[in-house]
């Protein structure tokens, strides 16, 4: 339970991370377009982190049930409460990084 709690406060540091960077991309798309893709590149890379690590987190919950059974509740409501705050923050991160995905193409069309 321990490493579980442990790795996904990692997945919050690298979604955290990940909205800085679509935070900044956006901000300077328009004097510092390189830089803002960049930023972009960053802020989906730090998402991908946030993906691979939460993999490790089912992956130490499937094989504590195939050598312990069920998981205690305890351990899952943590797990549960940790999943939603990530599932929204990383909703809230992907829109961001639309904005500039979609201004990237619109600025290489124009």
């Amino acid at each position: 339970m321990k490493m579980i709690k442990l790795i996904s406060e990692y997945i919050d540091e690298e979604i955290g991370d990940a909205r800085k960077y679509a935070s900044k991309a956006l901000e300077c798309k328009e004097e510092y377009p390189e830089t803002s893709k960049l930023f972009y590149t960053l802020s989906t890379e730090e998402l991908d982190h946030a993906t691979r690590l939460h993999k490790a987190v089912v992956n130490l919950i499937e094989v504590y049930r195939s050598e312990n059974g069920d998981p205690p509740k305890e351990m899952m409501f943590v797990y549960d409460y940790w999943h939603k705050k990530q599932i929204d923050n990383t909703a809230q991160v992907k829109i961001i990084a639309r904005s500039e995905e979609r201004f990237s193409r619109n600025a290489e069309t124009d």
